[in-house]
């Protein structure tokens, strides 16, 4: 059970981190645009920026939600494998008194 959790962890980090990769990519090249645009001062293209600056905005947006969505994944999985020992069964704590 153990071993099914990991790898659904790994494949679910393994796929954010390809989104997150995918949505930097996009942001490098939104970035020169709008650093070209700027440099031009041609009022066209600086009109332009404003949406391209929205879209880097969005992107950034996608990029915090993927790594919240990943943490939590973590942290569940972490709950999942706390919560027996290494053969699966139930641990119990025992409480000290105060």
């Amino acid at each position: 059970m153990e071993g099914e959790m990991d790898g659904k962890v790994f494949q679910t980090c393994q796929k954010s981190f390809v989104q997150v990769q995918n949505i930097l990519d996009q942001n490098r090249l939104l970035i020169n645009e709008i650093n070209q645009n700027h440099e031009s001062k041609i009022p066209d293209n600086l009109n332009r920026n404003v949406g391209l600056i929205r879209e880097l905005n969005n992107n950034i947006r996608r990029v915090v939600d993927l790594y919240a969505h990943l943490s939590g994944s973590f942290n569940k999985s972490n709950d999942v494998s706390s919560e027996g020992d290494s053969f699966g069964r139930p641990t119990h704590k025992r409480n000290r008194p105060l």
